[in-house]
């Protein structure tokens, strides 16, 4: 797979950073909304506060992220480049930045002109991006489990979006849905966790996991079925939940939770054959993640042989932690601490033109300043789950936790910018140093 990347096709740095740097102030804030709401955001995941928290994680963290990550990834590894990148990038990070916050005010508010104005921003911001990236693939042969999987994750996104839109539309009294909202909202989830975030993580971890982590690769009969097989499942899925089919409806979901077990099993597994001699906190971050899908995935199956504990409010709070922050949170930050550090050496490499050699990945983030932040999310993840069932005691202790592992990694970020920057600055300096006069 490695052979695939075509690293000289990578966008500018400015492209795909801007979502990096932007993606922890949502994390910030979604542990000032803790502080500010308290132990009543843990009352039902159907609290205001528990609703905008959980969407300042999913579209203000998490699909910044991904999004800078599908900017630098469809060049790279699909030969995929998009139209002037620059300018993309620039008009969807507006779009879905500020119709993030307005979609955690409208949701916090109840105001329904706050949530369609975010519906308009963050549908824009979505079709723009998708647009662009189909537009990019088009005509890009699916020779390929990583180019497979980010089309087939485009559509995620796109259903989960669009889904998305009309529950907040709804929501906002702009019309009446056919479906309930609350019957509509499993299926909004299970293409946002799966359809775009687990499909996406698949076609990314099949490259990034063995270049980055000196593993094996990934089976080739695993990654040529998965995220079709996983699609195609959603599809059905969400067909007979809509339908209110209870029997059908309760297989596909299983077996659609079990694929995310299975690819998470196999990713520990294929980690456990790491050529490193020690774990770094990317391979850590990992690990914790996937760890974190498979205990999700576990709750889940609990619930559905035991359907008393699906009722009690602490088990969908408890896989809501589980999945996005100590899952999709916890492998994304390891892969920002790998993406970054190597995107500032290929482009001061690029820069340097081969006569000022940049600086080794390691040093563009101090190791020590990794690990340390590292350790702030995994107390604000431990301190999560403990609010959950005791949210007296731990509702504030896990705000300012997040608020905490969410400030390093945003200082972490920006002093990979700043090593850019000020090795920029010394190649000019050499450059005017060596240029010859002219006359």
């Amino acid at each position: 797979m490695q052979a695939l990347l075509s690293f000289d096709q990578a966008p500018p740095l400015a492209a795909p950073l801007r979502f990096f740097l932007t993606a922890p102030l949502f994390a910030i804030l979604a542990g000032l909304l803790l502080l500010w709401s308290g132990p009543d955001l843990f009352a039902s995941r159907w609290t205001p506060a528990a609703l905008a928290l959980t969407h300042l994680i999913s579209v203000g963290f998490m699909l910044q992220v991904m999004l800078g990550a599908m900017i630098q990834i469809l060049p790279v590894a699909a030969g995929a480049n998009l139209s002037r990148p620059l300018l993309v990038a620039s008009l969807v990070h507006v779009a879905i930045t500020l119709g993030a916050l307005l979609l955690a005010a409208g949701l916090l508010s109840y105001e329904p002109l706050v949530l369609r104005l975010a519906v308009f921003l963050l549908g824009s911001g979505v079709a723009l991006f998708v647009g662009a990236a189909a537009r990019s693939l088009y005509g890009v042969p699916s020779t390929n489990p990583t180019v497979r999987g980010l089309k087939l994750a485009l559509s995620g996104l796109s259903v989960t979006v669009g889904l998305g839109l009309l529950l907040a539309i709804a929501f906002s009294g702009g019309f009446e849905l056919p479906l309930p909202l609350r019957q509509l909202t499993p299926i909004h989830l299970g293409w946002g966790f799966v359809g775009w975030g687990v499909l996406l993580l698949a076609a990314v971890a099949f490259v990034v996991v063995p270049m980055f982590q000196m593993t094996p690769p990934y089976p080739a009969a695993f990654t040529g079925t998965f995220s079709w097989s996983v699609l195609a499942l959603l599809c059905m899925w969400s067909f007979a939940a809509g339908a209110a089919w209870h029997w059908p409806s309760a297989i596909l979901e299983g077996a659609v939770v079990l694929s995310v077990a299975s690819f998470a099993a196999l990713t520990l597994q294929v980690q456990s054959r790491s050529k490193r001699a020690k774990f770094d906190a990317t391979q850590h971050y990992w690990r914790v993640g996937t760890l974190c899908a498979l205990a999700t995935c576990v709750l889940w199956f609990a619930a559905a042989v035991v359907p008393a504990l699906a009722e009690r409010p602490e088990w969908s709070l408890c896989c809501g932690v589980l999945a996005l922050v100590g899952g999709f949170m916890s492998v994304m930050i390891g892969m920002l601490y790998k993406i970054v550090p190597f995107l500032v050496w290929l482009h001061l490499q690029n820069r340097g033109g081969g006569r000022v050699l940049a600086p080794t990945m390691n040093k563009v983030i101090a190791t020590r300043q990794i690990d340390r932040q590292m350790y702030a999310h995994l107390l604000a993840l431990a301190l999560l789950l403990a609010a959950v069932v005791w949210p007296l005691w731990f509702s504030y202790p896990a705000g300012l936790a997040v608020v905490l592992a969410n400030a390093w990694l945003l200082h972490n970020l920006l002093t990979a910018a700043a090593f850019y920057r000020r090795h920029c600055l010394k190649i000019e300096a050499w450059e005017a140093a060596t240029a010859t006069p002219v006359g």
